[in-house]
């Protein structure tokens, strides 16, 4: 019979040794991140309702149309702040700058002749024969209050006469009256009513006048005429050909002789010792305003005038002027 071995009952000690020993380890101290600070994790930033409507071509479709206006702005939530940080709140003066509306100018209308009715017409400065006649667009305010051509500071027009040998010297608006007697020049207008600007004038009452202005050269006969802006041709052009002039037919400076002013017939001129009409010349306006052509352009183009006034004023000279001084500068008064 073999034999049985008692063995002693397990103790609790012998559990423990029998169960895995772990290694020594200061985890359970030092595992402190559990009680760290963290940041909340970032959210997205709100974003504009506009901004998140796609761009789409223009069309007129119902679909297109339909589909933008069914996309609702989104409803997230505004990022969380950093504690310890206040937003400063700036009234609306200091966080952005007001927008400035844009100005839109609006030229000026027709302007009846009741409004500036009060003004006083401007004289004409005319006498038989004379070398050339300025014909302007209209007595501007400035030039009706105080009574003499181009009284403006801003109008080039008597610099012009000067830069170009019209004059010898730089003249003043106030002796526009001595111009036929010192340089054999004259001066009229297509109208006769002042106004602010051109733009209160319209093209009917110009296109009436220019009869009357054909009478003026006729009556007083000069050799030229020079027509002080380019709209003033125009609607001579108008009355005469009975349409408006074409973009490649209007040219500065000297025009055909069958463009004459106050031209007579074949009969009539000769009983007028020949007198043919006076040859034109289209000269720049001399408003300060205009900026087109340029300064330099306008200084070539009346040059040109300025160089055959000059010939014709030493040439009628030597028939039988006389000379005079005036301020200290010889000129020529013409006979």
């Amino acid at each position: 019979m073999a034999e049985t071995k008692i063995l002693p009952p397990k103790t609790e000690d012998a559990t423990l040794e029998a169960l895995p020993v772990p290694l020594p380890s200061f985890k359970g101290r030092l595992n402190l991140s559990s009680f760290a600070f963290s940041a909340p994790a970032p959210q997205p930033l709100r974003r504009s309702p506009r901004s998140l409507t796609p761009k789409v071509e223009a069309s007129n479709s119902p679909t297109a149309l339909i589909s933008i206006l069914k996309i609702e702005p989104s409803n997230s939530p505004s990022p969380s702040r950093k504690r310890g940080t206040d937003s400063l709140s700036l009234p609306p003066s200091a966080s952005s700058s007001p927008t400035k509306k844009s100005r839109s100018h609006t030229p000026a209308g027709y302007a009846p002749p009741s409004k500036y009715a009060h003004l006083n017409e401007l004289v004409d400065i005319l006498e038989p024969h004379l070398l050339c006649i300025f014909i302007g667009l209209n007595p501007g305010v400035r030039t009706a209050t105080e009574g003499h051509a181009y009284s403006h500071p801003s109008n080039r027009f008597w610099k012009l006469l000067y830069s170009s040998g019209l004059t010898t010297r730089l003249m003043k608006p106030v002796e526009d009256r001595r111009l036929p007697a010192l340089y054999g020049l004259g001066n009229t207008n297509i109208v006769a009513r002042p106004t602010r600007n051109g733009a209160e004038l319209s093209k009917q009452e110009m296109d009436d006048s220019v009869a009357v202005l054909e009478d003026k050269m006729r009556m007083f006969k000069p050799e030229a005429v020079c027509i002080v802006g380019k709209s003033i041709w125009e609607s001579i052009w108008r009355v005469r050909h009975g349409r408006a002039i074409k973009k490649e037919e209007f040219r500065y400076g000297w025009q055909d002789e069958g463009e004459a002013m106050g031209k007579l017939d074949r009969l009539k001129a000769e009983g007028e010792g020949g007198w043919k009409g006076a040859r034109v010349f289209v000269a720049t306006t001399t408003s300060g305003l205009a900026t087109n052509p340029t300064q330099a352009e306008k200084e070539t183009i009346w040059r040109e005038l300025g160089v055959w006034v000059e010939k014709r004023r030493g040439e009628r000279a030597a028939e039988g002027g006389v000379d005079v001084v005036v301020g200290g500068a010889a000129e020529v008064l013409l006979n």
